[in-house]
Formats: structure tokens, C-alpha cells, sequence
């Protein structure tokens, strides 16, 4: 029987999860919108159905307003939710994702009691969080993405900068999403080569920020968040799970004792398996790294303290 993924939310992001996923011919794939968007997942689906013919997948696509459909998914990836606005606060988002994410878990765990469920939502790390304690999951089966694609941005910038092939930059993250990230620069190389050996401080320090800002700078032009890197980010995690590659990969995991946390939800290595997260990797920090994590892992307490039970 061919594996099924679930997309909740048939936004931008997880309509281009939808498309990835697709074009990658590694599962069927269900589009799943409120019903107030009425037909929209359907003709999403449709039309991601009929590029098949022109790249060779073969995967179906359903579109649905109805949770039944889900029934039985491998992997549920959760988009839901809604972007900060202007003149919304913190406190504000967090809690409108809040009711979102609890009705969400709720419906689609019910459906797929033993699918792996990877949130997208934000603020991530906050959501992720939650989901679990909504879902009661252990935190191998459900944890969130953005180190994938904060890394990703790291990587591209790289790139730019030494005009090598993206296929040859390594670069890792820790931390929350964005403003929160903790880029580890020492395990960032080129080949092999730490970049520190190959650009000055002062261009390191550059792409860093940039890459920090990197969700901004897109909204600053599209007026709308990102959606094609952050669905390959996703689609590139599940396939990893689909697949059972043992792909060492940042997620945003519930810590229990690694680097020294507990109860709280961070971007950490992971080993991405068949079972979900199968190993959490512990890098060693230096005292510019240690402050760096520390900062990110108050601003994330702080963004939690929003949530209201």
C-alpha cells in the first residue's frame, strides 16, 4: 500500500509542500483546508494532479475540507495557522495559533493515531510545544521545522559568496527561527574547509544576519511570507522519514536534558528515520556559541509564557 501524507492548511506553504511532495513521487498526498475555503484545496490538488503528465510523478493528490480523508496518514504536516499582522503582539498570534493548532492536532491525530506529525506553524517552537502537550505524543512522533530552512538560507548565502555549488556547503544551525537562530559557524565548511578559513569575520558576521533577517527580506519584497523554500524544507524531512534515510537534519525537538534544557521545544540536530526522530546530536559550544543558545532559548520561554491553559 503506497504511503499517504496529510498538509493542513492549503496556504502558500503548504500548497508548495503539496508540490514538492508531488513531484518527489514519494507518497499520495492529501490537501486539507477549513471549510470556509470550500473548494480551494480541491482545485489545488487538481492542478498539481495534472503536472504529473509533464514531470513524470505519478503521486494523487486529493483536496478535502473534511479530516475523514486523512484517515490512516504516515505523516500529517501541520501549516495551519495565520501570519503576525500589523498590530498584532506576540501574545496576540500565540493565541490565535493557539485554538488553531489544538483543533488541528485534535482532528488529525484522531484520523491517523499513528502517523508522524511535523508542525510548521508559528511561533514555531512555541506550537511545537504545544502540539505535543495537546497530542501527548512522545517527541520522536512530532516536532517542527526550520532549521532546515534556515540552514538552507545559510547555505545559499555561502554559495553566493565563494561562487561554489550549494551541493558543497555544509552549515549548521541552532536554536529558534529567524532572530533566534545560533548559527554554528565552526561547523559551516565548504568541502570540508571551516568557512572561517575561506571569508573574513566581517563577511561571515554579514551572511549570519542575513540569513537571520532571511524571512523578512522575502516578506520586504513579496509582502507575503516565504512558501518555496520552507516547502522543500518539509518535503525534504518527510521524505527522509518516508524513506527511513537516517538523515541528520535541525528540527525544532522536545529536550529532555540535551544541551543541558529541559521542557522546552529547540532547533537541535536530529537523525530523521522511519520512526521520526531517532537520535538527537549534542554539538560541543564555545562561549560565544553558549551565549548565543542561551539568548535564543530566553527569547523562546518568552514567547511560551504566551500560551494560556
Amino acid at each position: 500500500m503506497k504511503t499517504k501524507v496529510t498538509v493542513v492548511g492549503a496556504g502558500n506553504v503548504g500548497a508548495t509542500t503539496a508540490h514538492w511532495l508531488a513531484a518527489m513521487n514519494v507518497a499520495d498526498v492529501v490537501l486539507l483546508d477549513i471549510p470556509q475555503m470550500e473548494k480551494m484545496p480541491m482545485g489545488k490538488a487538481l492542478d498539481l494532479m495534472q503536472a504529473g503528465p509533464v514531470f513524470g510523478f505519478d503521486t494523487q493528490v486529493v483536496g478535502t475540507n473534511d479530516y475523514a480523508d486523512t484517515k490512516d496518514s504516515d505523516v500529517v504536516v501541520v501549516t495551519a495557522g495565520v501570519p503576525r499582522k500589523p498590530g498584532m503582539t506576540r501574545e496576540d498570534l500565540v493565541q490565535t495559533n493557539q485554538r488553531i493548532i489544538t483543533d488541528v492536532i485534535g482532528r488529525a491525530l484522531a484520523a491517523s493515531p499513528h502517523a508522524i506529525f511535523i508542525v510548521v506553524t508559528n511561533p514555531l517552537d512555541t506550537m511545537v510545544y504545544l502540539a505535543l502537550k495537546v497530542s501527548g505524543l512522545p517527541r520522536e512522533r512530532l516536532f517542527g521545522q526550520a532549521g532546515v530552512l534556515d540552514s538552507a538560507r545559510f547555505r545559499t548565502f555561502i554559495a553566493r559568496e565563494l561562487d561554489v555549488s550549494v551541493e558543497n556547503v555544509q552549515a549548521s544551525v541552532l536554536g529558534g527561527h529567524g532572530d533566534e537562530m545560533v548559527p554554528l559557524v565552526r561547523y559551516s565548511t565548504v568541502a570540508g574547509v571551516p568557512i572561517g578559513e575561506l571569508l573574513p569575520p566581517e563577511r561571515i558576521n554579514a551572511i549570519v544576519e542575513r540569513t537571520r533577517k532571511g524571512g523578512g527580506e522575502i516578506v520586504e519584497l513579496l509582502k507575503t511570507s516565504a512558501y518555496y523554500a520552507p516547502g522543500a524544507a518539509v518535503a525534504k524531512m518527510v521524505e527522509a522519514i518516508l524513506k527511513d534515510k537516517k538523515l541528520i537534519l535541525p528540527a525544532s525537538a522536545y529536550l529532555q536534558g540535551e544541551y543541558g534544557l529541559n521542557d522546552i521545544c529547540f532547533g537541535v540536530p536530529v537523525k530523521l528515520g522511519a520512526k521520526g526522530i531517532e537520535q538527537i546530536l549534542e554539538y560541543k559550544l564555545n562561549a560565544e556559541e553558549r551565549t548565543m543558545f542561551d539568548k535564543s532559548v530566553n527569547l523562546i520561554r518568552g514567547t511560551m509564557s504566551a500560551l494560556k491553559y
